[in-house]
C-alpha cells in the first residue's frame, strides 16, 4: 500500500475535508505494515474501498420556528461500511456539522464498531441545526422534518442511528416517533430511546462508564490504582457527566469540566453534590459551565481548555481536535501519565505523537469511547428478542466488552520493549475484522 498515493487521491476527489483526511491518514499510517502482509488486500483494492463511504445522503431540512418563520438546515447520513453488520452510528446536531466531520466520524465508527465484537457496521449522520436556545416544540418540529427525509434509508437491519452531540433522549424520542409513524413498524430502529419504549438501562452512562473501564484496564498494566488520582475532564455533556460520576465512585479527584465558552478548575474536586448541580445545570436549565464557578467560588477561564491544569490523568470528552501539540506538551510537563479519550478524535496528530513518544498510557477514542455504541448494540439485541436486561446485566456486559477491546489493542499494539501502542492496536484490530469480512463477501 502506498499511503501517500491513497491520501493524495482522496484529497483530489474530496477536497476541503480536513477532518476526514486526518482520520484516514491516522489509520493508514498505523495499519500499513499489517496490510502489506496480505497481498490479497492490494489485489482487490481493498483500502480504497474501505476509505470511501458506501453512500452519502444529503438533503434539505425545512421547518417552522415558534415565530412562524420558515427555517432551512442541511441534513446528512453517511453509510460508510456494512461488511460486519447494519450501519450503526450517531446523529449529531451542531452548527459545525459538515460532510468532512461526518465522514471522519463514520470512518472512525466503522473500526470502533468492529472492536466491540458486536455485528455492527459504521455510519454517522447529522445536521447543522443546533438545539441550543431552541424550544422543545422547535426541536420537535426539526426532528420530525429531519426524519421525514431520512426514514426511507434506515431500518433495524439496514441502518440504526443513535444520539451524539446535540442529540440526547429528547431528540431521539422525537425522531423515533416520526420514524415509526412513517415506516409503519415498531422495531426499535433508533438506539438511545427512553426506557418506556425500548431503551436500554445504562445507555446514557455507557460512553463515560466505558471510557473509565478502559482506563482501568490500562492502569492495571502498570499496577496503578485510580483512587486519589487527579483527573482533568473536558466537556460537560452526557459523556463528561457520566465519566465524572464513575470516577467519583472509584475515589478519583476530578478537578475540571468545560463547555464551548471555557472551563472550570475546582482544586477541591467535584463531588457528588457538585456533580448533581452540573446535571441540573446542563440537562434541565441548559446553562453554561461558568455558573458552576459562580456557585462554588472556583476558577473559571473564559475561551480556554483545561489542559494547562496539573493532573495525573486527562480524559478529553468534548469534541474533535481539542488537544493540540502545545496542550499535549503542557499535560506531559505537569506529570500527566495517562490520556483516555471519551470524545471522537480529540487529539491532533501532533498531540498523539507527543503522547506516544513519551510512552504514556494513551487510549484513542475508537477504543476508549466504544462503550456507548456497545450498549447501543445491546439495546438492538434487547429490541430484537423483545426483552429488557437488568442494570447489572448490561453493566457487566459493558465491562466485558471494554476488557475485550483492551485485549485486542494489546494483541496488535504491544511493542518489543513492552510498551502498548493502543493507537496501532485499535486500528489494526478494527481493520483486520472489517477487511476479512469484505474479502469474504466479494467485490461490492
Amino acid at each position: 500500500m502506498d499511503v501517500k498515493k491513497v491520501l493524495s487521491d482522496l484529497k483530489r476527489r474530496f477536497p476541503n475535508e480536513p477532518e476526514y483526511h486526518q482520520a484516514v491518514e491516522e489509520v493508514l499510517m498505523t495499519i500499513e505494515d499489517e496490510y502489506n502482509k496480505h497481498p490479497e488486500f492490494e489485489k482487490y483494492n481493498l483500502i480504497e474501498r474501505l476509505c470511501i463511504p458506501d453512500r452519502v445522503f444529503t438533503f434539505r431540512v425545512t421547518w417552522v420556528d415558534d415565530k412562524g418563520q420558515v427555517q432551512t438546515n442541511m441534513g446528512y447520513r453517511i453509510q460508510h461500511n456494512n461488511a460486519i453488520g447494519p450501519y450503526k452510528g450517531g446523529i449529531r446536531f451542531h452548527s459545525s456539522v459538515n460532510l468532512s466531520i461526518l465522514k471522519f466520524l463514520a470512518f472512525e465508527q466503522t473500526f470502533k464498531n468492529s472492536l466491540t465484537t458486536l455485528p455492527m457496521g459504521g455510519g454517522k449522520g447529522g445536521s447543522d441545526f443546533s438545539p441550543r436556545g431552541k424550544s422543545d416544540m422547535e426541536v420537535m418540529r426539526f426532528c420530525q422534518a429531519f426524519v421525514t427525509e431520512l426514514w426511507r434509508h434506515i431500518g433495524p437491519q439496514t441502518d440504526v442511528p443513535a444520539g451524539d452531540i446535540g442529540v440526547g433522549g429528547r431528540e431521539v424520542g422525537y425522531m423515533y416517533g416520526m420514524y415509526k409513524k412513517m415506516a409503519l413498524e415498531n422495531t426499535g430502529t433508533f438506539t438511545g430511546k427512553g426506557l418506556e419504549f425500548g431503551g436500554s438501562l445504562v445507555r446514557p452512562e455507557a460512553t463515560g462508564y466505558g471510557n473509565v473501564y478502559f482506563l482501568l484496564e490500562m492502569l492495571k498494566t502498570k499496577g496503578i490504582d485510580i483512587k486519589d488520582k487527579v483527573v482533568a475532564v473536558s466537556g460537560s455533556g452526557n459523556v463528561a457527566q457520566y465519566t465524572v460520576k464513575k470516577l467519583i465512585s472509584l475515589g478519583a479527584k476530578v478537578v475540571t469540566m468545560s463547555d464551548s465558552n471555557g472551563y472550570i478548575y475546582d482544586p477541591d474536586g467535584i463531588d457528588e453534590e457538585k456533580l448533581a448541580f452540573i446535571f441540573n445545570l446542563k440537562n434541565i436549565q441548559r446553562g453554561r459551565i461558568r455558573e458552576y464557578a459562580e456557585q462554588y467560588g472556583c476558577k473559571y477561564v473564559e475561551g480556554a481548555r483545561p489542559w494547562n491544569e496539573k493532573c495525573d490523568i486527562a480524559m478529553p470528552s468534548a469534541t474533535q481536535n481539542e488537544i493540540d501539540g502545545d496542550d499535549a506538551r503542557a499535560l506531559l510537563a505537569n506529570g500527566c501519565f495517562a490520556v483516555s479519550e471519551g470524545a471522537n478524535m480529540p487529539s491532533t496528530p501532533e498531540a498523539i505523537a507527543e503522547f506516544l513518544n513519551a510512552k504514556i498510557l494513551y487510549a484513542p477514542g475508537k477504543a476508549a469511547n466504544a462503550g456507548g455504541v456497545s450498549v447501543s448494540g445491546l439495546e438492538m439485541t434487547q429490541n430484537s428478542i423483545k426483552l429488557s436486561w437488568s442494570r447489572e446485566e448490561v453493566d457487566a456486559k459493558l465491562q466485558s466488552i471494554m476488557k475485550d477491546i483492551h485485549a485486542q489493542c494489546t494483541l496488535y499494539g504491544k511493542q518489543e520493549d513492552g510498551y502498548i501502542n493502543y493507537v496501532k492496536g485499535a486500528n489494526v484490530a478494527g481493520f483486520m475484522k472489517v477487511a476479512k469480512a469484505m474479502m469474504a463477501q466479494g467485490i461490492l
